[in-house]
């Protein structure tokens, strides 16, 4: 039930890993990567949401510029993922979860988002921009799109050692969207992904509940 498939976007066809639940779907996961592409935790990220229920696809966003992206987490796969963000850019990334997110929708499924880290913020635009009910960990980029209004339910996650997201910015997402739910984890950046030095299981659970409640909630 889990497999590489091609998606078709506005700028050409891509790779999205799929994973399907073995029962009857309770909606649909835009699964939106970190800078370090659709790698083996971003695809046992997308299987767990199958494994909850969730039809669930994470589109390679570097394919229009790159394809099969899977890097490492050191300071060459953080240069070459920063440079690949950019090459790509933020709008033609909201195209292609937007490409996701309708394909899901056409199936009759109602659609959420969520996205790890850059994807956090892509997250955030698929929420102001497409209308997805969404879930953003540790979106480094996201206050620069903080005076977009949210159109749908929205969460973020944040851990409070995360030295590259002061306290200061977690505290304006509350202030700019008071409607939405933020929360705070004794954590670093990347709490969430296994291969990570600031993994943080204790943490990584209970954002992963709170997530999994938010779309049964706003996905229903």
């Amino acid at each position: 039930m889990n497999r590489w498939t091609d998606l078709e976007t506005p700028h050409g066809s891509i790779r999205a890993w799929r994973s399907e639940p073995t029962g009857p779907s309770r909606g649909a996961v835009v699964v939106l990567q970190e800078i370090f592409g659709v790698n083996a935790h971003i695809r046992d990220v997308t299987d767990r949401f199958a494994q909850t229920g969730f039809v669930a696809l994470a589109p390679a966003l570097f394919d229009p510029v790159e394809r099969d992206v899977e890097l490492e987490y050191d300071a060459a796969g953080i240069a070459r993922g920063l440079a690949l963000t950019r090459a790509l850019g933020i709008d033609r990334a909201v195209d292609l979860a937007n490409a996701a997110a309708t394909l899901l929708q056409a199936e009759g499924q109602r659609t959420g988002a969520v996205g790890f880290c850059w994807g956090g913020s892509i997250a955030l635009l698929a929420n102001t921009r497409l209308g997805l009910p969404s879930v953003s960990y540790y979106g480094g980029r996201n206050v620069q799109f903080l005076d977009e209004p949210l159109r749908t339910p929205m969460m973020f996650h944040f851990g409070s050692k995360d030295r590259s997201i002061p306290a200061a910015d977690v505290e304006l997402h509350r202030e700019k969207y008071p409607a939405a739910s933020v929360h705070v984890y004794p954590a670093g950046h990347g709490f969430n992904c296994e291969p990570r030095a600031d993994y943080d299981a204790a943490s990584a659970a209970m954002a992963w509940q709170r997530s999994i409640d938010f779309f049964e909630e706003n996905l229903r």
